[in-house]
């Protein structure tokens, strides 16, 4: 019985023990949230008078301004979050990404009627910095990409298609899923691709291939040329080099098509 009693007083005395390590752990841990909060915001506070400070260069630098949007993901503020606030009345960027929203909707419907509604990254950035003219303000394709990603949100069929090392921009509301994403990569290189490279490059089966070309046929994302030698190829408009050099009408679209 004795010793029963010993054990039971190192018992209570270890439980005891682990309950002020338990509540000391806890101050502690409250301490490091506090310092932590302060410090952020006192990292915060810098990042404002930075901005107020350098407004001019942030927006009129491309560079500039994605080297402070990644300043801004540091510590978890999305100047785009809201049109309204500090950052949208100090450094007018919720306009500029509305503006530039705009101009990429614009470029991306004079051109549907011969791309169906895909467009490379690259041609996109082109064309939105031809449209702007020589005096605007410089836009990258870091801008385009936020941009486009507020688009997306918005829910108007605007998404990106990753295709290389670049992207392919998504303006119309077609439904895209992972099979039609690996023939337009695999149509990359040459603009094109043909049921029997799908079926060797992927290994599909030859109706798999087909309903998918079929699908992007539907949508206007694929040509059909069925006077190609050997066999029928699908054309990405998009990916043709030859095509995006310059403008195709309707009619010459047209008569791409069987």
């Amino acid at each position: 019985m004795h010793r029963r009693g010993v054990g039971a007083g190192a018992i209570a005395k270890k439980k005891l023990a682990e309950a002020k390590y338990k509540e000391r752990g806890t101050v502690l841990a409250e301490d490091q949230i506090v310092q932590m909060s302060k410090q952020l915001e006192t990292f915060k506070s810098n990042l404002e008078e930075f901005a107020s400070k350098h407004k001019q260069e942030i927006r009129k630098s491309s560079q500039f301004r994605l080297q402070f949007q990644e300043m801004c993901a540091t510590i978890g503020v999305d100047p785009l979050a809201s049109g309204k606030g500090f950052w949208s009345e100090m450094l007018g960027v919720g306009d500029f990404y509305y503006e530039l929203g705009v101009q990429i909707i614009e470029v991306c419907l004079a051109l549907k009627h011969r791309n169906g509604g895909l467009i490379t990254l690259d041609e996109l950035h082109q064309r939105v910095l031809k449209g702007r003219g020589r005096l605007a303000q410089d836009v990258s394709q870091d801008d385009l990409v936020r941009a486009i990603k507020k688009l997306k949100a918005m829910g108007n069929g605007f998404g990106m298609i990753p295709v290389g090392s670049s992207y392919l921009v998504q303006s119309v509301p077609a439904e895209l899923n992972m099979d039609h994403t690996v023939v337009l990569q695999l149509a990359e290189k040459n603009g094109y691709v043909s049921v029997s490279e799908i079926r060797e490059g992927l290994k599909w089966e030859k109706e798999r291939a087909c309903h998918v070309l079929d699908h992007l046929l539907k949508e206007g994302l694929a040509w059909l040329d069925s006077q190609a030698s050997g066999e029928p190829q699908y054309w990405l408009p998009a990916l043709f080099s030859e095509l995006t050099s310059r403008d195709v009408t309707p009619e010459e679209a047209n008569q791409m098509t069987p």
